[in-house]
């Protein structure tokens, strides 16, 4: 790496973090390669890249995911499933942590979330040489709010950005959703905010033909997706010929899949990711996440 180019990023993580602490961005993670994927609202909104060791973009087609953050769609941080990057870039993933428009850093509605969360998966898309990915798998997860931004670039046919190239698509191959608010309709989550355009917006309303895999994690002690909820969507996709394994966690609420929360769940939830993405052909070999024993 020349000193010009050291530079040039020490320059971006200079004013990242006077944004951050200006609170219009989220911080970068640290150890991740931040890449801007777009500029809105004032904002650069920045992907956190980790590579699987020895990756060679020039020579490699590799598998990818992007996660997104929970917070309501009003704060959180790309930070959250740092963990969740770094385990499947060991791997052997390119995996992505993407910060997105929220409310408290940038005034906007969810509208604008998934919007964002669109943008991403077509950017890295449009960008797969650049990356040494394979452009035909390339999954999108979250938790959370951002589980629901990631389920609506698989399901819904609009809120695209304006002035991108459409014909560029931006729905991944694969869903990854952790407790994901996936249901805005009348008695689901969020519906105060989205109103009488939730049928626009709320990834259940719009299950159909081609949605991506999906795996969902849920605890059943969640206060705001019940099980119920879940098993809907389930059912919604296997009558649309798609996959959804449900895994539902006793006793466990809202956010017990966070890595550092009791019980392992983070270790047990991403070994069932894994699992998830061998069974696609996208991972090889033995998970090698390791569960403590409760």
């Amino acid at each position: 790496m020349n000193l010009m180019i050291l530079a040039i990023i020490k320059s971006f993580l200079l004013i990242t973090s006077a944004l951050a602490k200006e609170g219009k961005v989220a911080s970068p993670i640290q150890g991740a390669e931040h890449i801007v994927y777009k500029e809105a609202s004032g904002s650069k909104l920045i992907l956190n890249v980790f590579y699987p060791e020895g990756h060679d973009p020039k020579k490699e087609k590799r598998p990818a995911i992007v996660f997104f953050f929970g917070g309501g769609w009003s704060g959180g941080n790309p930070a959250q499933f740092g963990p969740h990057c770094e385990y499947l870039a060991s791997r052997g993933m390119v995996a992505m942590s993407a910060d997105y428009r929220v409310r408290s850093r940038q005034g906007t509605p969810p509208f604008e979330c998934v919007k964002d969360g669109k943008s991403a998966v077509r950017w890295i898309r449009q960008n797969a040489k650049k990356l040494g990915i394979d452009p035909h798998r390339l999954a999108a997860g979250g938790g959370s709010a951002g589980g629901h931004v990631a389920a609506a670039t698989g399901t819904l046919p609009g809120l695209e950005e304006e002035g991108e190239d459409i014909s560029i698509s931006s729905k991944p191959d694969a869903l990854a959703l952790f407790n994901p608010v996936y249901d805005n309709g009348p008695k689901g989550y969020g519906h105060d905010r989205v109103k009488d355009r939730y049928k626009e917006i709320s990834p259940i309303h719009n299950i159909g033909k081609g949605t991506p895999p999906a795996i969902v994690f849920l605890g059943d002690q969640d206060k705001l997706i019940p099980v119920s909820t879940a098993n809907k969507y389930k059912s919604l996709m296997e009558k649309a010929g798609s996959r959804s394994d449900l895994h539902v966690y006793a006793g466990q609420p809202h956010g017990f899949f966070n890595k550092g929360k009791k019980g392992n769940y983070y270790e047990k939830t991403v070994l069932e990711m894994d699992k998830f993405l061998i069974s696609l052909g996208w991972l090889k070999g033995k998970p090698t996440i390791k569960v403590p024993k409760s």
